[in-house]
């Protein structure tokens, strides 16, 4: 257990509690605060505190926090492709296959479990249940993953994915040729009406999404695109390239499956090529690339030759 105290003057009278915690660190989020201050963890001269309660010159405050856990979650050694750490970040360049978080039918070897095993001190930062996932990737699409080791930098990136600063680019395969060089697909996702594993695009009570795109090659059966999300909703370049009749190769879900004299390919043909994100403590601009996976470049390697 840890013990914060903070002393209040003149300048923060009458400032509401919550909000001067969050003002006065940085090392915990608002939305945390706000259950610790619920679990009653928080006390203003020795009482329970609440929330919207006022401060005025002279009140002690004490913060305690509770070491986290990770419940029913546990450390894996498995091999992790690590593209950059330090103190505060870790970039992965997870492989397809590999399931982001635990859920229901993936109870071990996710990411999680391999990062709870890397990183000692990782329980907890961003919420029991994903310690460290800042953002996910699906089970078979391949690429750069961010990983927030401290509860600061999970609070930095999480700001900076909401505020559409940073800069995602994603390579994929999809099915026919792509007639038009680039282009922007600006259409709402939400979930599908019958099919609740699926999302759809141009639903009325969906999320606006937006997804620039640019061919890079193509080819008798397929197109090889390069693509630029400016928003994260649930399966959205699955979804917007289905949307406009070029699913990502080897995708059941969205129609992306092949059938007649073509190769197939085990997977959907989607990678998370390169991050751009400014760093949660030294503010430098980063730039992390994942090279195209072995199966996408030997399908490309295979047609070129043709």
């Amino acid at each position: 257990m840890r013990r914060l105290e903070y002393f209040i003057d003149s300048n923060h009278n009458a400032l509401r509690l919550d909000v001067f915690l969050a003002k006065s660190q940085d090392e915990f989020s608002r939305s945390r605060l706000k259950k610790l201050i619920e679990l009653g963890h928080v006390f203003v001269n020795d009482s329970p505190a609440q929330a919207k309660q006022k401060l005025k010159a002279g009140d002690k405050i004490i913060l305690n926090i509770s070491e986290p856990s990770v419940s029913g979650i546990m450390p894996e050694s498995i091999p992790l492709n690590i593209i950059y750490e330090d103190e505060q970040i870790l970039a992965i360049n997870k492989t397809a296959g590999m399931v982001v978080h635990p859920a229901p039918g993936h109870a071990k070897g996710t990411l999680v479990n391999a990062l709870l095993n890397h990183c000692s001190d990782l329980s907890g930062i961003g919420g029991v249940a994903r310690p460290g996932i800042v953002h996910r990737l699906d089970k078979d699409t391949s690429g750069i993953v961010l990983v927030a080791k401290t509860e600061a930098a999970h609070r930095a990136l999480s700001s900076q994915f909401k505020d559409r600063t940073i800069k995602k680019t994603y390579l994929a395969l999809v099915r026919g040729v792509v007639k038009s060089s680039s282009g922007i697909i600006n259409t709402s996702i939400g979930r599908h009406k019958t099919n609740r594993k699926k999302m759809t695009a141009s639903c009325n009570q969906g999320r606006q999404a937006e997804t620039y795109y640019e061919v890079l090659e193509t080819f008798g059966h397929f197109s090889y695109l390069k693509l630029f999300p400016k928003t994260g909703r649930t399966h959205q370049i699955r979804v917007h390239l289905a949307s406009i009749h070029h699913p990502v190769l080897g995708d059941k879900l969205y129609g992306g499956i092949l059938t007649g004299p073509y190769l197939k390919i085990p997977r959907q043909a989607l990678h998370a090529f390169r991050i751009e994100v400014t760093h949660p403590t030294s503010q430098k601009s980063l730039a992390f690339e994942a090279p195209i996976p072995t199966d996408i470049d030997n399908y490309l390697i295979t047609y070129r030759q043709n």
